[in-house]
């Protein structure tokens, strides 16, 4: 990739005078944020407790060129460097998935190492309402997500192509070739990181690429997207979404929201694991839905969420979430261990995501103006995951205290969860206890 954009860059610079390249780059500008990060984890399953905990201070840098004929160039430096580590270390602010990808456990010295990564270099161009780009970057789509809940983002490689259409539409098209996860320092190849060593086994390849095709409609009162993502002899994802927005009376704001996510084996993937159970349990066939509503007034907002994955005990019914994406509307802090995108681990599960899983989430958040003292917000969640192969249904409970001015904001989250839920690949269920987290998470954005 590195030639390709050398390449782009040195014919776009030779084609223009030197006092233009000169305004090309002083009309370039620089962002980033210093980011300070405290987690503590603690799991209680029958007679076995662990605690873990880790202090990491780290960040982004960016840089990205003036407009120049349509051509703008773009950089960014991320890095996470772990201190004051304790003999058992929280490695998801560090290098977990740099250690899951040698086969090598989560706590491992290597998952404890500090790195740094160019995680975005790109050339675009801008033409009207088309702009194409090529190289790293970090995306926020239901499906493949930067997942920024952590140190640092995760990243993919491609190719992208969007157009701004007549009346609030947009079209979208990407080729994806690799995928970075947000504790790892290497973008790997798209596919081969979701399956890991069983790859060649289910797609018949040593490797693939996902492409992703999307209509997004928006205008002051609807939202409407449409996500199609297609992996060759391993998956096919649809997602849909929409949301309507209005107002009751003067000084009420509503929103309602609907989703549907299907996901299937697709090629030789389809063939390979209705031959062989022990891959995933049997073919990739997911079918979810999920119903959000939510009202707000001043600075009050309430918000409930029901969301259902449907059963099927022949099939792989999880959803297969290998690019951090967590879709649906009960998702919470908890409800998915954020460990499913792992290099090797897309067809694991936790709670909602497995199939039968039905979730109800209520939300409240208040902010604190009317006091005077501005800043301050506060969060609190609640998540009930009933299923038919849960011996207890899953309960989580989150609680945010926020405060931000200027660009400096410090956020402090409490979470509890009984009977935290993961399911095998081939779908055996495991549930712990209690799970318990603290993060102090400080961040300034320049």
């Amino acid at each position: 990739m590195r030639n390709v954009l050398l390449t782009l860059a040195v014919s776009v610079l030779s084609a223009h005078a030197a006092d233009s390249v000169r305004t090309w780059f002083e009309e370039g500008k620089t962002k980033g944020n210093i980011r300070y990060y405290y987690i503590e984890t603690k799991k209680d399953s029958g007679a076995s407790h662990t605690s873990a905990h880790a202090n990491a201070v780290g960040g982004q840098l960016s840089y990205s060129t003036g407009n120049w004929n349509g051509f703008q160039m773009g950089v960014t430096f991320m890095t996470t460097n772990g201190f004051a580590l304790p003999n058992v270390v929280d490695t998801s602010i560090l290098g977990r998935d740099n250690a899951v990808r040698q086969g090598l456990p989560a706590g491992h010295p290597v998952a404890q190492e500090s790195f740094s990564v160019l995680g975005e270099a790109f050339v675009k161009y801008s033409y009207k309402d088309l702009q194409l780009l090529y190289g790293r970057k970090v995306i926020k789509t239901s499906l493949v997500d930067a997942k920024d809940v952590r140190m640092l983002p995760s990243a993919v490689q491609g190719a992208f192509i969007d157009y701004k259409m007549p009346y609030g539409t947009t079209m979208g098209a990407a080729y994806l070739t690799h995928f970075k996860q947000r504790t790892s320092d290497k973008f790997v190849n798209i596919v081969k990181h979701a399956l890991g060593n069983n790859t060649q086994a289910i797609t018949g390849h040593d490797e693939g690429e996902v492409v992703q095709v999307d209509a997004v409609y928006q205008s002051d009162a609807t939202t409407v997207k449409v996500y199609d993502e297609y992996a060759q002899d391993f998956m096919n994802a649809l997602y849909l979404e929409a949301v309507y927005k209005g107002k009751m009376g003067e000084h009420y704001d509503y929103h309602v929201d609907a989703q549907y996510i299907n996901q299937m084996s697709v090629g030789n993937a389809d063939t390979n694991l209705q031959n062989d159970n022990t891959l995933a349990g049997g073919q990739i066939q997911v079918n979810a839905f999920g119903v959000k509503a939510g009202v707000k007034r001043s600075e009050t907002a309430l918000d409930v969420a029901w969301t259902k994955v449907l059963s099927d005990a022949d099939k792989h019914d999880s959803l297969v979430l290998p690019w951090d994406g967590t879709p649906l509307f009960t998702n919470m802090i908890t409800s998915n261990d954020l460990f499913q995108s792992n290099y090797g681990k897309a067809l694991n599960a936790d709670s909602i995501y497995i199939g039968g899983s039905q979730g109800i989430r209520l939300g409240y958040t208040q902010t604190y103006d009317f006091t005077g003292v501005k800043g301050f917000k506060t969060a609190l969640s609640y998540l009930n995951i009933s299923n038919d192969k849960f011996s207890n249904n899953q309960r989580d409970y989150n609680a945010v205290i926020a405060y931000g001015v200027g660009d400096f904001s410090l956020a402090l989250k409490g979470i509890w969860v009984r009977y935290n839920t993961s399911a095998s690949a081939t779908g055996t269920i495991a549930q712990d206890d209690k799970l318990t987290q603290y993060r102090v998470i400080a961040n300034y954005k320049f």
